[in-house]
């Protein structure tokens, strides 16, 4: 064999070939995940400031999340927003997912309609919630206070629970076009010929909905409820933009704590162990969820 041979085909060696495809996406993990993993580990265990000297002071700033009370508020207060906004997120989805799934006459217009508030993104949208929202000019009052329901001068953010309210309903209607999209991509996929096997049995709507559409498009509905936990988990911009976790600390989620610690106390080793804490939790829950989804054989 000529050395010609022999290089041309240790380029082309399966093995090396895939080796060479992943390589980038390894060096970018490492370099972008994991290295900044490892350097958030060891800030956790310092008392690093955002300006002036550090030292090292070991489990200290995991024992002050444990004990700091905003902090543990700030975790509980998280997961009743998540359980919250979850469940209607999913219906809401759904049932939208469900109007615009067949091709009929006007089906892209209505899924375009409906995923345009998830494409305009929580940060626009809350903005335009912040100037509705306000108690004397704000088309929020205005609406409420013609249909009789309130006196038109609710001061919505100045209240733990209407700021919740307010923020739950926002975020529901933000972001349920996403379900819609995932799962009616996967209603797509269903086989028509099983739907019509039900309409020979004299399957109802409701009992095809739950005993074909459901079952089939069950990795679909598993992963978008994981995504909606994780984004609640990890909820930030709304509250920050519409709040700023107040008032006092009512609306305060666990990013907004960290934020605070990090940039407000500027205690960066404090901010990072509780970061840390964040990430074990929503691996926990979403492990937890996964195991719950899964497909039984």
């Amino acid at each position: 064999m000529s050395a010609a041979t022999r290089r041309g085909g240790s380029l082309t060696h399966p093995a090396r070939t895939g080796v060479a495809l992943v390589l980038p996406a390894i060096a970018f993990v490492v370099v972008f995940v994991f290295v900044p993993l490892v350097a958030a580990v060891g800030i956790s265990f310092t008392n690093l400031p955002l300006i002036g000297p550090w030292e090292f002071v070991g489990l200290d700033n995991y024992l002050l999340a444990f004990t700091d009370p905003v902090f543990g508020r700030s975790i509980l207060y998280t997961l009743v927003y998540t359980l919250i906004v979850t469940f209607p997120i999913l219906a809401l989805g759904y049932a939208l997912a469900v109007v615009v799934r067949s091709n009929r006459r006007g089906s892209t217009l209505l899924r375009t309609i409906f995923f345009l508030p998830y494409v305009i993104g929580l940060t626009t949208i809350s903005f335009i919630a912040l100037l509705e929202a306000q108690p004397d000019s704000g088309a929020i009052n205005v609406v409420l206070a013609w249909l009789g329901i309130t006196d038109g001068s609710t001061a919505w953010l100045v209240n733990g629970p209407l700021a919740t309210g307010l923020t739950c309903a926002l975020v529901i209607w933000g972001v349920s076009g996403l379900t819609m999209v995932l799962l009616m991509s996967a209603m797509q996929g269903v086989p028509r010929e099983v739907y019509e096997s039900a309409e020979l049995d004299g399957a109802s709507w409701w009992k095809t909905e739950w005993n074909v559409t459901i079952p089939m498009i069950r990795r679909a509905i598993a992963m978008s409820v994981i995504i909606s936990v994780i984004g609640s988990f990890l909820a930030f911009t709304q509250f920050f933009i519409l709040t700023q976790g107040g008032p006092g600390s009512e609306t305060t989620t666990v990013v907004m704590a960290v934020f605070r610690r990090a940039f407000i106390d500027l205690q960066l080793g404090s901010a990072t162990a509780m970061s840390l804490l964040l990430v074990l939790l929503t691996g926990l829950v979403t492990a937890v969820q996964m195991l719950m989804l899964r497909e039984k054989d």
